[in-house]
């Protein structure tokens, strides 16, 4: 059971990287191009509203579903689990509005600072941090 463990949080780490590879072509994001030349002096991408939100939320909801199965299996609790999709959850509810704020401000704010709430809202950053501080608490639960 534990090999069966093992693949299924491989397989939830290559569904991030997957999600991470397609990005081009499975997301609508005309941020993409314009990041990675990561020239300030490019002129302002056009963009839809609507389009961008809702492929953000599809991009979060695959990040949240590959990030909790890795959290799954690597802790086999499922109240763990919840309380890294709540946690999770609850950062990409604070850093996409103020991303979007971003972008409704032409990056005014800050380019780094927006590249970085950027890097929030695509990315399933916060998983690397909550699977440390799981790590932890179950060798301090072991320990008492």
């Amino acid at each position: 059971m534990k090999i069966l463990s093992w693949l299924l949080v491989l397989a939830g780490v290559c569904g991030l990287v997957g999600v991470r590879m397609l990005e081009d072509a499975i997301f609508y994001d005309p941020f993409l191009n314009y990041f990675h030349e990561a020239n300030k002096n490019m002129p302002f991408p056009q963009f839809e509203w609507g389009k961008l939100i809702l492929s953000h939320l599809f991009r979060f909801i695959l990040n949240l579903f590959f990030s909790c199965i890795i959290i799954h299996f690597l802790f086999k609790n499922k109240e763990w689990t919840m309380q890294g999709a709540v946690l999770i959850t609850v950062i990409f509810a604070i850093t996409f509005p103020i991303y979007l704020y971003c972008i409704y401000d032409q990056f005014e704010i800050g380019y780094l600072f927006s590249f970085y709430m950027r890097r929030f809202v695509i990315q399933p950053l916060i998983l690397l941090l909550i699977v440390p501080l799981f790590y932890y608490r179950k060798q301090m639960l072991k320990e008492n």
